[in-house]
């Protein structure tokens, strides 16, 4: 509607609307009709994701004098991330009408869950409080973008895990909605809907390595582990505040075959 409205008042720079996900968690959705007046709703999302980098850096604990044109001693460091997302909703739909114009009802259920995204990070060089002191890197050596810092007590640190937090989500919705077909299967139209979801949040987590001072007044080279917060909602709502479906008041262009 945007589009079609810049361009009859001639605004530059109108973007035409593409192909997009109907739901916010970017499920492939799609219908199947069994009988005129009755299809089966559903919609899928399976998302496995992983990533790697590798990084080769000087061995900081070689002693080995290296003149030109000789090639210091590189080892490696490691870095691996995942993510999965699961996502599955299900429902029926009954239409009114049998022509141009057809109204239609019903509802579906849907569930989400995921692990998140974890990170995984291995360093050749072992952090040491020997004469040939190895320490955390703060400039480059350790770092593969975010993952050095500083751990709790303000101690330069470098990240060995870190995780966001997994997921759920279920929802269950009754929507409503019209078609009008503009061709005998290509039809514009739109639905709004009322429903329950649940979210939760699982707590995010991150192990950093890190030498400090200890109790007892002597240095250290120890992991630490420190949580993030839960979160859990609840809400019966239109869909316009539960988007587990789909935004509210969505126009949409359906494809029959």
């Amino acid at each position: 509607m945007t589009y079609f409205g810049n361009f009859i008042g001639g605004n530059d720079g109108n973007v035409a609307p593409s192909w997009n996900f109907l739901t916010n968690n970017q499920t492939i959705s799609g219908k199947y009709f069994v009988e005129d007046d009755m299809a089966y709703r559903g919609a899928l999302r399976i998302g496995f994701n992983s990533a790697g980098a590798k990084m080769m850096v000087a061995d900081r604990a070689s002693t080995a004098t290296v003149s030109y044109p000789e090639v210091p001693t590189l080892v490696e460091n490691s870095m691996k991330m995942s993510s999965t997302n699961i996502g599955l909703s299900g429902g029926l739909e009954w239409r009114k009408g049998s022509g141009r114009l057809q109204g239609y009802y019903g509802g579906e259920l849907g569930i989400a869950f995921g692990s998140g995204s974890t990170e995984k990070y291995t360093y050749a060089n072992e952090l040491t409080l020997s004469t040939a002191t190895v320490d955390v890197d703060v400039d480059a050596a350790d770092d593969f973008g975010g993952n050095v810092g500083t751990d709790i007590y303000g101690n330069a640190a470098r990240t060995i895990e870190s995780n966001s937090g997994s997921f759920f989500g279920l929802g269950i919705r009754g929507f409503i909605g019209a078609e009008y077909f503009v061709l005998p299967k290509l039809s514009i139209g739109g639905e709004f809907g009322w429903g329950l979801a649940f979210t939760s949040n699982g707590a995010s987590s991150i192990t950093t390595e890190s030498e400090g001072i200890n109790g007892a007044g002597n240095e250290e080279i120890a992991q630490i582990t420190t949580e993030g917060n839960k979160s859990s909602s609840f809400g019966i709502d239109t869909d316009s505040n539960n988007t587990v479906f789909g935004n509210a008041g969505s126009i949409r262009m359906t494809f029959h075959f």
